[in-house]
């Protein structure tokens, strides 16, 4: 077979494992807007990378790249909607790499060679990228740097260019690879740790407190001679506006009407079971007789014991236990009726490992001359040398086609799960005559293919007109205004369902998928506007009421007002409860003096270290006021989180199992952190507009 049905075979879909999936849909076909008025208007812009505008038809290129790479890797001309999701974001994750990545690691001085590029190719220092590529690996699994040489010796003679542009997108990954393995070791070897850093992080964690103290906990009731004026909360805004910047998102209430099949409905669909199983056990030509009964054809699948025991209990025991009838009689699981009867049975291999000689479908009397020979103990691989039209170069031994299972099949070659080894015998596909040998097998094991005869449960047209009166009820009352919509889920007890942040182009809401219509309706609609019905998977119902708006930039003070007030409010209100404490305790020398004072009691923690404050459930303050405490000495009142504290020390004590091998793990896992933030500091850098969603 020729070389990219090997990396068809072996690849699966390569782009998801190179480039990460991100939130993306697809994109309009370019014929739907004008050219001319894209070009020069950035309405039409797909995006911005570090201050250069991409245009619809430039993202566009890219996505008919990364469809092409998907075709040639998947062998699969139809694009599903995760694949498509892969392939966007690959599209635009290239020119993020292209317009601010690469250049901003080149500016830090960061370069990637010819000389270097050709080494992670075929010399020493073979790029991960390449190692971990399928299509590159030998019988065993592992990298051969050989099968590298013969694929790139193969591009020339490939006259579709696949081969070239296969190579040309790995290479470029390669590069890109290392450009950040560079780039990230440039960061990491940069953040070092001092050894007072060093010394201070192992005190940190070895030292441990014995602390009693006093709270006087700020409690939940409103004080109401604590006021906040409009001058002190555009004060701190303005001092903490960086706090406040965010991104474009919207607020909705909604309610769902989420269409049911009704009694009826499951009653119809129990009859059109029995009316169809009434032939099924008898009839003789299961696969014609389930493509006219049953909402499932016959599956060429071959189960093995146990393979459907988790998923499909019934039908493993069905299949496989003793004594079992000639078919299971229906059954209701989930929104499915299911009948099933055992249509065959076979020993049957897990795998096998084939070999093959192919020649033209001209050459009938050719390949049976062949395969007397072969029979008589004629050398395969000269033979396949010589006589096969499968020129594959990436193979151990000409006429190798490599293990086979069900679901990854030749379609024609299912007989070598069932054949002999180390016999010739003859297939033909679509390819050709095939001349096969099975030289490997896993153990044969018991197998039957499964006839099931199935009915979906499914809403008639009455449910639907039921459900869609249910909504358009609302979407009338409602006038098209949030006032009224309240007052129509109020008086019609409806649950609604409140939604904060939804982003521009969000494909779910909630437990809800494929919710583009939803999103694309929220950003066109106004402050206090309420929605027609919006439909979901043609089962869900919505009617959406926006609430809120929240544009890209800084939050406007009226915003965020409440929030800020309750933080001044708390900081007024700690202060304020330290001044009473301070005022109390005035001259009190022990801690149950201060207690009776305070009409509180003495609590204890023992074995607070600073270093782990966050994992010891306990007020940040109050960690920080016993690390800086002196032992036997109360302290004066601390404000925190949850109250004010008075607290003594007890005694400490400095331990030995925090090393330094513990502080290189942290320092590492710091690392790590700072690796993860690369991507959102790089958009930041750049101020990437992502404005894909507009174009579903």
């Amino acid at each position: 077979m020729a070389v990219l049905d090997k990396i068809r075979t072996k690849l699966g879909v390569l782009i998801t494992v190179l480039i990460a999936v991100a939130l993306l849909s697809f994109i309009v076909d370019p014929t739907t807007i004008d050219v001319m008025s894209r070009t020069f208007s950035s309405k039409y812009d797909v995006g911005e990378i570090n201050g250069k505008s991409v245009k619809y038809e430039e993202f566009q290129s890219k996505v008919d790249y990364y469809t092409n790479l998907y075709h040639l890797s998947s062998g699969q001309q139809s694009v599903s909607e995760q694949a498509l999701e892969s392939i966007y974001n690959s599209a635009w994750q290239d020119l993020e790499s292209e317009y601010l990545i690469i250049p901003t690691m080149r500016e830090a001085g960061v370069r990637v060679g010819e000389e270097e590029t050709f080494d992670l190719c075929q010399g020493t220092e073979i790029s991960p990228v390449l190692a971990q590529d399928p299509a590159f690996c030998d019988a065993t699994g592992k990298f051969s740097r050989d099968r590298v040489i013969e694929f790139i010796q193969s591009i020339p003679m490939d006259q579709t260019g696949n081969m070239k542009t296969y190579w040309d997108f790995v290479e470029n990954n390669i590069v890109r690879q290392q450009y950040f393995t560079k780039y990230t070791s440039l960061i990491s070897k940069s953040n070092v740790m001092n050894p007072v850093e060093l010394r201070r992080n192992i005190e940190e964690n070895n030292t441990t407190s014995d602390a009693e103290f006093v709270v006087v906990p700020f409690g939940f009731q409103p004080d109401s001679t604590i006021q906040v004026s409009d001058s002190e909360i555009k004060a701190y805004y303005n001092k903490n506006k960086k706090n406040y910047r965010q991104v474009a998102s919207r607020d909705i209430e909604y309610v769902v009407f989420e269409v049911q099949p009704s009694a009826q409905d499951i009653e119809d669909a129990r009859q059109a079971m029995d009316k169809a199983y009434a032939g099924f056990a008898e009839a003789s030509n299961l696969k014609t007789y389930l493509a006219h009964n049953s909402d499932t054809p016959l599956q060429e699948y071959y189960y093995k014991a146990g393979e459907l025991e988790k998923s499909f209990p019934e039908l493993d025991v069905f299949a496989f236990g003793k004594n079992q009838p000639k078919t299971l009689a229906p059954f209701q699981k989930d929104q499915m009726f299911y009948a099933a009867r055992v249509s065959d049975r076979k020993q049957m291999a897990d795998s096998a490992f084939v070999k093959h000689i192919l020649l033209p479908m001209t050459e009938e009397a050719k390949a049976d001359s062949l395969l007397n020979e072969l029979k008589k103990g004629a050398d395969f691989v000269a033979m396949a040398t010589e006589y096969s039209a499968d020129k594959n170069p990436n193979v151990k031994e000409a006429g190798d086609l490599g293990w086979m299972t069900q679901t990854m099949m030749i379609p024609g070659f299912e007989s070598v799960l069932t054949a002999k080894t180390n016999q010739y015998f003859k297939i033909n596909s679509n390819y050709g005559i095939h001349l096969v040998k099975v030289t490997e097998q896993t153990k044969k094991l018991d197998k039957v293919q499964l006839a099931l005869l199935t009915k979906e449960i499914v809403a008639s047209e009455r449910t639907f007109q039921h459900y869609y009166a249910q909504a358009n009820d609302l979407v009338v009352k409602s006038e098209g205004q949030l006032e009224k919509f309240n007052e129509a889920v109020s008086e019609g007890n409806l649950p609604v369902v409140p939604a904060r942040g939804v982003k521009e182009g969000a494909k779910s809401i909630s437990r809800y998928q494929n919710t583009r219509e939803v999103s694309r309706w929220i950003y066109e609609a106004e402050l206090g506007e309420v929605s027609p019905i919006l439909t979901v998977d043609n089962q869900y119902f919505f009617v959406v009421a926006l609430t809120g708006v929240h544009e890209e930039g800084y939050a406007p003070v009226s915003q965020v007002a409440e929030s800020i007030r309750y933080t001044l409010t708390q900081e007024k209100r700690a202060e304020k409860v330290k001044a009473e404490v301070t005022e109390k305790i005035a001259g009190l020398t022990t801690l149950e003096a201060i207690a009776e004072a305070l009409n509180a009691k003495v609590s204890t923690r023992e074995g607070v270290a600073f270093a782990a404050q966050g994992s010891q459930a306990v007020d940040p303050a109050l960690v920080g006021a016993i690390a800086g405490a002196k032992e036997q000495t109360l302290t004066a009142p601390v404000a925190g989180r949850l109250g004010v504290y008075v607290l003594n020390i007890k005694g400490r004590e400095v331990g030995s199992f925090y090393n330094e091998d513990d502080a290189a793990v942290r320092h590492q896992a710091k690392n790590n952190y700072h690796m993860n933030i690369l991507p959102s500091v790089f958009a930041e850098m750049g101020e990437v507009k992502d404005n894909r969603a507009r174009f579903f």
